[in-house]
């Protein structure tokens, strides 16, 4: 739903039983982020963007589709906010603040299988530890040597749970650093 006067977004809609995003918020949060980005609203930031989500519905716009959409939105995001810090600060300063994240981020991931994160307790779910350390090898590998990893990759990583697993929080917050990365440099 616009709020603006200009039409919703239009994205193709799940059929039967199927869930998808709910339409409302969806159309909300678009018009948040254009008139965000229109410099008319309060400001939104890349990482707003990534942290997005919306109710589950049936009839509701399909995944995917808002999915792809919101990729490009944070892409257009990031690309200012980039243009901003170099602008301000320079680009020796932005490559240093790129690269520190990057270190700290892969310090992270280089820790022993098992081990890279806080686990939960054995009576709650986190994410399975031996997904979450296949992932973590390959975004050290690209982070060391330059390994083929995109950001779409890196956005549609989905872990499956298990008793005692690694801590959601921080998974998802090394997660959205490495696209921090791989946007900064982008």
């Amino acid at each position: 739903m616009s709020t603006s006067g200009s039409p919703a977004a239009t994205f193709p809609e799940t059929r039967g039983a199927a869930k998808g995003y709910d339409k409302r918020a969806v159309d909300e949060f678009l018009t948040r982020a254009r008139e965000a980005f229109e410099a008319d609203a309060e400001p939104m930031t890349s990482g707003d963007v990534r942290r997005a989500a919306f109710p589950l519905v049936r009839r509701g716009y399909a995944i995917p589709a808002v999915d792809a959409a919101l990729g490009r939105i944070e892409d257009a995001f990031a690309a200012r906010e980039r243009e901003a810090a170099v602008g301000a600060e320079g680009a020796h300063a932005w490559v240093g603040q790129t690269r520190e994240t990057a270190q700290v981020v892969l310090d992270r991931l280089s820790r022993p299988r098992g081990r890279r994160f806080d686990r939960v307790s054995v009576l709650r779910y986190g994410y399975r530890i031996d997904e979450v350390d296949l992932v973590a090898d390959k975004l050290a590998k690209y982070l060391e040597t330059g390994d083929s990893v995109t950001v779409e990759q890196v956005r549609a990583v989905a872990f499956r749970m298990q008793r005692g697993g690694y801590r959601e929080a921080q998974v998802d917050a090394v997660l959205d650093a490495v696209i921090e990365v791989m946007l900064a440099v982008a």
